[in-house]
């Protein structure tokens, strides 16, 4: 389980989140709803090690995290995929692959079986340099690189951005196929509409707050997320 308590963080100068709650149980899709500017970044910023949160908690399981650094909050089960892809261009998808089963708690020859299983498109350029890869072919990427981690939780920030909506099909497909796998998924994501469609739970973020909160069905039918996210 993944539980953040009383979470405040900055962004530079700013502080953009202000004492949130929130909470993933295992095996649970929760989605993270909010405009640009809301804070949703810099709360997945802070819960997977990148930013050092101005107060507040945040655990994993039993184990406190808010404090590790980057390295050892991955070593703790958390991977994140963050927005932007990030992957080692001059290696070949392979090299990538493997460079990132030493950032895990456990080395696993099946691992990266099950992501070509999970992207047939990565098996087929298993030899080619990352950086040759397309847009959608890189956050594919991105995504397997965190599953040779192995984590018990996996954070995702706006894998669809910038993708042509096939590839946001097929990059939606695998993150649910993992979902029924048991994976606990926490995602941010700009396309309200097809997280809704498949998540278990969701929050909405304003100015750095939580202001709504609850199933796929309770924020569908939410006067404000109708009018703000699915009009």
């Amino acid at each position: 389980m993944l539980n953040v308590s009383k979470l405040s963080a900055s962004y530079g100068a700013i502080q953009a989140v202000r004492s949130i709650d929130l909470s993933v149980m295992p095996g649970q899709f929760t989605v993270l709803l909010g405009a640009n500017g809301a804070g949703k970044s810099t709360t997945l910023r802070s819960i997977a090690g990148l930013h050092r949160p101005v107060t507040g908690a945040i655990s994993l399981g039993n184990r406190e995290i808010s404090r590790l650094s980057l390295h050892n909050v991955v070593r703790a089960g958390l991977a994140m995929v963050p927005e932007g892809r990030m992957v080692v261009a001059p290696l070949t998808v392979e090299e990538n692959l493997e460079l990132s089963s030493f950032a895990g708690r456990n080395k696993d020859a099946d691992l990266v079986d099950r992501v070509y299983e999970l992207f047939p498109r990565l098996k087929e350029r298993r030899k080619q340099r990352a950086g040759l890869l397309s847009g959608g072919e890189q956050q594919m990427l991105a995504i397997g690189r965190a599953l040779m981690t192995k984590p018990q939780m996996l954070v995702l920030d706006e894998p669809s951005m910038g993708l042509a909506p096939a590839i946001v099909d097929l990059v939606f497909e695998a993150i649910v196929s993992l979902h029924k796998q048991g994976q606990s998924i926490l995602l941010v994501e700009q396309n309200a509409a097809i997280a809704l469609s498949v998540c278990d739970y969701g929050y909405v973020m304003r100015r750095g707050h939580i202001v709504v909160e609850g199933t796929p069905d309770e924020l569908k039918k939410n006067p404000e997320v109708l009018e703000a996210y699915l009009s």
